[in-house]
């Protein structure tokens, strides 16, 4: 194993979330361990070698229990020792390539001057099939920013978003995501199960109580702008119509269906089943008065990727 350069003056910090992810972490770290300045783990207590792993590549652990990916990371940003200008937000099964590693070490600090984020391509792997169409690739995420930049949306409780209110632009190079523990197709629904419980839960809150997001949404402005809008667009689709519609436009419009085998069932999963799953909890819930309790459950179950 290589020691990371000791270059102070590195302006680039990894910090990965983990809990039990001996499966996925060696990958992720060899991707970032040899040009990172530092590498941080902030474990939620495995019980697996995640640990050890993190050690075995230089990385400084810390440990701090899970409530949701974005309480985790606010508190990484604000706790851990971080003296880079910029951080990279990974997941334990995110992988930097090659190419994109070499783009971000070789940046050139003055070219960041007004730069708050940047976004990078994400290529999805699922079952170590890329899954290139249906409207999933390229999807731009900021996963790359300033520390003192950076916000998030503490309500969010399954998809955490790093927002920037300055400016951004965009890596030429990809971001690999391919969770090896989902190659058991169990885990892929136990998981979203759990996902689909919360999402709907956060979508009835913003039934009852609308509030502002933390960015202005704009069909017309940076990824994730455009997301913010399609949300909103999408939470006043009538419910159980939603997924026949999302599943149609992504696996015929956008050709999902040229992904083959994996990519079917990674669409009809991802696309319509765990959509009609958030659909089911909401209308529960709604017929149930929503109540405290259902508001609140599993969000302490939910865990790490």
């Amino acid at each position: 194993m290589n020691a990371r350069p000791q270059n102070t003056s590195c302006s680039i910090a990894v910090v990965v979330l983990t809990l039990n992810e001996e499966a996925n972490l060696p990958v992720c770290l060899a991707s970032v361990c040899d040009w990172a300045g530092q590498v941080f783990v902030v474990d939620a207590g495995s019980t697996d070698r995640t640990t050890q792993i993190a050690e075995a590549h230089d990385a400084v652990v810390v440990e701090h229990p899970f409530e949701t990916h974005g309480v985790q990371w606010r508190w990484a940003l604000k706790n851990l020792p971080l003296r880079c200008d910029w951080i990279l937000a990974l997941d334990a099964d995110q992988r930097v390539t090659p190419e994109l590693a070499s783009e971000i070490s070789g940046m050139d600090t003055a070219g960041l001057d007004g730069i708050d984020g940047c976004y990078i391509k994400r290529r999805q792997l699922f079952r170590n099939r890329w899954i290139k169409h249906g409207g999933y690739y390229p999807k731009y995420l900021l996963k790359m920013f300033r520390p003192s930049a950076v916000l998030l949306d503490p309500t969010d409780l399954v998809d955490h978003h790093f927002y920037v209110a300055g400016a951004v632009k965009k890596l030429r190079h990809d971001l690999i995501e391919s969770n090896r523990k989902e190659d058991d197709i169990s885990f892929w629904i136990e998981k979203h199960n759990r996902y689909a419980t919360l999402l709907a839960q956060e979508e009835l809150r913003w039934r009852t109580a609308p509030r502002e997001a933390a960015i202005v949404p704009s069909l017309a402005g940076h990824p994730d702008q455009k997301i913010l809008a399609l949300k909103h667009l999408w939470r006043r689709m009538p419910l159980y119509v939603r997924p026949f519609v999302y599943f149609t436009y992504r696996y015929f419009f956008r050709l999902g269906f040229l992904d083959g085998k994996e990519g079917a069932i990674f669409h009809f999963l991802q696309a319509f089943w765990y959509r009609l799953l958030v659909d089911i909890n909401i209308d529960d819930m709604l017929h149930s008065g929503g109540s405290e309790r259902e508001m609140t459950v599993g969000i302490g179950s939910l865990t790490s990727k």
